[in-house]
């Protein structure tokens, strides 16, 4: 038997990720990215769990607005702890946040809707969203978005708002949202943002580079599947606001 040691072949290093959107390189389309000028801020607060590299899009979104800023935590002592400034005024900036309240059972032609802190349809829709300075987005699972509103009392005097999407993500097979009205990160965003400041492009800006990010991930799939873990399933909310698998 020989002394000499055996040769193992050079482990495979994983390649390194992109600065901006953290995503392994090979999933990165941040060189087709235009930031766009937009008169709302966008603050999008991550729930530290919810950071998947392969098919996030919180950072994504993000890169779309010179002004955005994104945030991994799960509590803020403030709106303006969370956005780095000295002052602001959280009664001018919407939230996105669903809860139990449904847009096709309040209003099912609208497809952004501002609701009381009863979760009820609010009067005056058109004149509330359009004082709106900025725009906050709760990125993470059910459960996730639901902790860090409890956490973060602040967000109750925020404008709560809803969305009903005319058509369901465009995640399809590949992450299963748990309502109809479930959105990812990016399209949320889009929908939001282009709604407030009438501005269709902002949403198609944002849909095609999702798509473009999804195409990348099924084209990555088949030649690295490691870097394209499958989800697991993000199941179904229970009567209590959690989350239970299907």
């Amino acid at each position: 038997m020989s002394d000499q040691p055996h040769d193992h072949p050079p482990l495979a290093e994983a390649p390194p990720d992109c600065p901006h959107c953290q995503k392994p390189l090979p999933l990165c389309i941040c060189d087709s990215v235009t930031p766009l000028e937009s008169r709302l801020g966008l603050l999008i607060l991550q729930h530290p769990q919810e950071q998947d590299r392969a098919l996030g899009t919180a950072r994504l979104a993000a890169q779309h607005f010179k002004t955005a800023v994104v945030r991994v935590g799960l509590s803020w002592p403030s709106l303006a702890k969370a956005l780095g400034r000295a002052v602001a005024d959280p009664a001018r900036w919407a939230i996105l946040y669903l809860g139990s309240a449904k847009a096709a059972d309040l209003d099912p032609d609208s497809e952004v809707l501002a609701l009381t802190r009863k979760g009820e349809v609010a009067e005056n829709q058109r004149a509330i969203l359009k004082s709106i300075d900025g725009v906050i987005l709760l990125d993470g699972t059910w459960s996730q978005a639901k902790a860090l509103w409890w956490r973060n009392p602040w967000m109750l005097k925020c404008q709560r708002v809803i969305l009903g999407p005319r058509r369901p993500s465009r995640y399809g097979h590949l992450r299963r949202e748990p309502r109809r009205d479930g959105l990812s990160t990016i399209e949320a965003a889009g929908l939001l943002m282009a709604a407030l400041e009438r501005r269709p492009e902002i949403a198609a800006a944002l849909d095609a580079s999702f798509e473009r990010m999804l195409a990348r991930y099924q084209e990555v799939e088949k030649e690295h599947p490691e870097l394209t873990p499958r989800p697991k399933p993000r199941g179904k909310p229970d009567r209590r606001g959690r989350k239970r698998r299907v």
